[in-house]
């Protein structure tokens, strides 16, 4: 198990980063939209996983260790505290009410069409 959570990590922190990267080139701001792309992403990515009820070793792969590496609670925390510290208190409500929301919106939705496809392929 230990090792597909070790392969599936090193291919989430690798696509956080090239998502990231991607995100900092296109978009010019102070809202961190990588970090919140990744996330809303891994919270959907996460629920059709949960939605597919997907065990074993696929789980430990694509969920712990993908989605686990993918996404980043830590660097959302700190984006927001930095918010603060800058007396950015709009773009930080901002950045918490939309990341929240949404993500576990997404993750509602993940859920919804990973039930669909586990309830129609299995």
């Amino acid at each position: 198990m230990i090792i597909w959570i070790a392969i599936g990590g090193f291919l989430g922190a690798v696509a956080r980063y090239s998502v990231n990267r991607w995100m900092f080139q296109k978009v010019t701001s102070i809202y961190p939209y990588g970090t919140f792309l990744v996330n809303i992403l891994g919270s959907f990515g996460l629920g059709i996983i949960i939605g597919m009820e997907i065990k074993g070793q696929m789980a430990a792969l694509i969920g712990v260790g993908f989605f686990g590496a993918f996404t980043t609670f830590s660097t959302f925390k700190m984006e927001n505290i930095k918010f603060f510290v800058q007396k950015q208190k709009k773009a930080m409500i901002l950045y918490l009410l939309t990341s929240y929301g949404l993500g576990i919106l997404f993750a509602f939705l993940g859920i919804f069409i990973g039930s669909s496809i586990h309830h129609h392929v299995f």
